[in-house]
């Protein structure tokens, strides 16, 4: 018949049983382990000749086994009896008697050896038994609880809060067992703690009914029957804003929009959360002695309805003084300013002080960073600031190795100089050298006396590449001031100064190219390592004549983009796309490689060679062309921290009329390992629409240029 718990007397939960512990169930009905059968069998192998020895061996079998394995009701209590555990125990101990039973016949006649034997094979059995028949972590449990707790009548959060509260003690059980008037105790104490878990939910006359039963012996289960009652209803809610803050518009608002209004249950983790922002909203504006001088929640009588009455009093506004620099004497005084989101006599605020400190630990200037704002030195609430530094090496040399299916093998030496001339100024110098392209490239940087984001540069590369499609040689420099527009936005006005020597398909060449121009920029990733969400894009547009001492005019605009937007499912859809327009009257044949464009590689068009896809000459070689369209869709599946596989589709070409443009396409899979030094990558793309379509490995792996 059913109990009172909604199972069935006798039934046992071997459908919550992992597979391998029914089919041990299964294997237990067998003939083999029924008692009868099993001391017949131990019998004829003269292995039970005194009937002393089998009755040990089954009392400490019968002892291990009642505390190792558990098999409980569907209603969650202990089987007084259960057939499984008959069953198991006469493995156990057909398993002991195999393997102990002469030593113990053999040493029968002695009652104390007998003895000083029993505990040793209580150990033994434990250990062996589980090694011999691998018993299921879900068959090997502790006892059952001498304490259970039984709550009815709420659900939810609510539930869980309550549980919380009734949490057993230290020290209530002890080797296994609970005293009674200890427990008795403890119910005593749930009649209060009860109702107290309930009223963050608004439930301020709920009855609560506590019985202590005893299902077995040395067991108790504290029945724990709640009734709520209904919920609390704000009745009237005041929030009022007063002193020298009083007329702040933000404080206003959030007043006005405190969480809960009339009408609303009394919950306290929204009364809470409104209580703390605003106050947390009047410190940030600079009232940082704000305190609430009345803040209550009054209950009627029947538990039904709740006034909240909060009176904030914000105190004077408090305001920057004067900033002290440490530890840097290295660093000019305005140069470690400009890191600084304050001056003297902004208002003060806990922020800017956070946001400081992030700016000059990003510096990379620093090992360590400390700004302390010293309120008990404040004077007429203007709070004096000191900022601790203590100076990383400016100098470092850094050298990396890599492999890109585009590039072949490659290393870079890389030299970083953050203190030139004592001035902070910046001098970046990398050396690169892989199987088809070579160079040296220094930047030297001038950081801007305002923003940290804003600096004016120098750059000289010298550059020579060699591949399937061109040969160059290439020597530039390029003036360039860049200023920030807040976040990660920022423009650059540049003047480019080139010289260039190449070879395409048939044809050797130079120019020079005196390359005025304007780039800009935005980006915003949640992760460099590994991103899966966020977006870039950039603008570059440069143009020239031949009355600066170029070569030819021209005029080209370049557009990229790329956006990572996460799905379910540990899904991401990558998405990226780059373009070019060149406005040149002249053949193309004019123009250096630099400034022409091809499709194709890891990073254009997988699926075919790096470089391999534009506009052909008369002898079929690629020769570029004077515009580019490209795109890629990736849809991305993290597997583990590190790890991510990917399909993709991608198509391009780049071509020199928009009537005759032929996209190249190609689809494949992916697989990704993210790591600080860089990511590495195998992909494998097959070309589509085409007559003879082939299969290209891409692989990168470690440092890039």
């Amino acid at each position: 018949m059913p109990d009172a718990y909604g199972g069935k007397q006798g039934q046992w939960q071997m459908n919550k049983l992992s597979r391998p512990a029914r089919h041990i169930s299964r294997w237990m009905q067998r003939p083999f382990f029924h008692p009868a059968y099993a001391e017949r069998a131990l019998i004829r192998r003269g292995l039970l000749r005194h009937k002393r020895v089998y009755c040990i061996l089954r009392l400490v079998a019968s002892r291990w086994l009642i505390k190792m394995i558990s098999v409980k009701r569907m209603d969650g209590r202990p089987a007084a009896s259960n057939p499984l555990r008959k069953r198991l125990l006469n493995c156990v101990i057909l398993i002991t008697c195999l393997l102990w039973g002469p030593a113990l016949a053999a040493a029968a006649d002695s009652v104390e050896a007998v003895k000083s034997t029993a505990q040793g094979v209580e150990a033994s059995v434990r250990k062996n038994v589980l090694k011999a028949i691998e018993l299921p972590s879900a068959l090997v449990k502790d006892a059952a609880r001498p304490v259970e707790i039984v709550v009815e009548g709420v659900t939810g959060d609510a539930r869980k809060n309550v549980l919380t509260a009734l949490e057993l003690p230290y020290g209530l059980v002890k080797d296994g067992k609970a005293d009674r008037i200890w427990v008795e105790r403890f119910a005593d104490q749930a009649r209060q703690k009860v109702p107290a878990a309930l009223e963050p939910f608004g439930y301020y006359s709920a009855q609560v009914n506590i019985n202590i039963e005893t299902p077995e012996a040395d067991t108790y289960r504290i029945q724990v029957k709640v009734a709520t009652g209904p919920p609390a209803i704000v009745t009237d809610v005041h929030v009022a804003i007063t002193g020298s803050g009083a007329s702040e518009s933000s404080l206003l608002a959030l007043a006005s929009a405190f969480p809960l209004q009339k009408g609303a249950v009394l919950l306290h983790q929204p009364y809470e959360q409104g209580r703390q922002t605003i106050q947390a909203r009047a410190q940030e504006l600079g009232y940082l002695d704000a305190e609430y001088t009345v803040h209550e929640i009054r209950i009627d009588e029947t538990g039904r309805q709740a006034r909240i009455t909060l009176i904030l009093q914000t105190g004077e506004r408090y305001y920057f003084s004067d900033i002290t620099l440490k530890g840097a004497p290295n660093y000019p005084d305005a140069f470690l300013r400009r890191y600084l989101t304050f001056t003297p006599g902004n208002v003060f605020s806990y922020t800017k002080l956070a946001e400081s400190q992030l700016q000059l630990n990003n510096s990379e200037r620093f090992r360590e960073v400390t700004v302390l704002a010293e309120k008990e030195q404040a004077k007429d609430y203007r709070i004096p600031v000191s900022v601790l530094l203590k100076p990383a090496p400016p100098k470092s040399l850094r050298p990396g190795v890599g492999y890109g299916t585009d590039t072949g093998a490659r290393f870079a030496l890389r030299y970083r100089d953050l203190n030139m001339l004592h001035k902070g100024h910046e001098l970046n110098s990398q050396l690169y050298i892989s199987e088809r392209l070579q160079g040296i490239t220094t930047n030297y940087i001038i950081p801007s006396d305002k923003d940290i984001r804003s600096y004016t540069s120098a750059q000289v590369n010298l550059q020579k590449e060699d591949i399937t499609t061109y040969r160059s040689q290439l020597i530039s420099l390029e003036l360039a001031r860049t200023t920030s527009f807040g976040n990660q936005k920022q423009g650059t006005a540049y003047v480019r100064f080139q010289q260039e020597e190449f070879t395409i398909g048939i044809q050797d060449s130079w120019s020079r190219y005196v390359l005025p121009g304007v780039r800009f920029s935005d980006n915003h990733y949640d992760s460099l390592i590994r991103p899966r969400r966020g977006f870039r894009y950039a603008f570059d547009l440069r143009g020239t004549d031949e009355v600066m001492g170029s070569t030819t005019q021209l005029l080209q605009l370049l557009a990229e983009a790329s956006h990572v937007l996460p799905l379910p499912w540990r899904l991401a859809l990558a998405t990226s796309a780059k373009t070019a327009v060149t406005f040149f009257s002249d053949p193309i044949s004019d123009l250096p490689p630099s400034l022409r464009f091809f499709a194709g590689g890891d990073q254009s068009v997988r699926g075919y060679a790096y470089q391999s896809l534009g506009p052909r000459d008369a002898s079929g070689n690629v020769v570029g062309g004077k515009h580019l369209l490209t795109g890629c869709v990736e849809l991305q599946r993290a597997l583990l921290e590190d790890w991510a596989v990917s399909a993709f589709y991608n198509a391009g070409n780049a071509f020199d009329n928009f009537d005759k443009l032929t996209l190249y396409q190609a689809a494949g899979v992916g697989i990704h390992y993210f790591t600080p030094v860089g990511a590495l990558n195998l992909s494998v793309a097959r070309q589509i629409r085409v007559d003879d379509p082939g299969i290209r490995v891409h692989f990168t792996v470690g440092f890039e240029f």
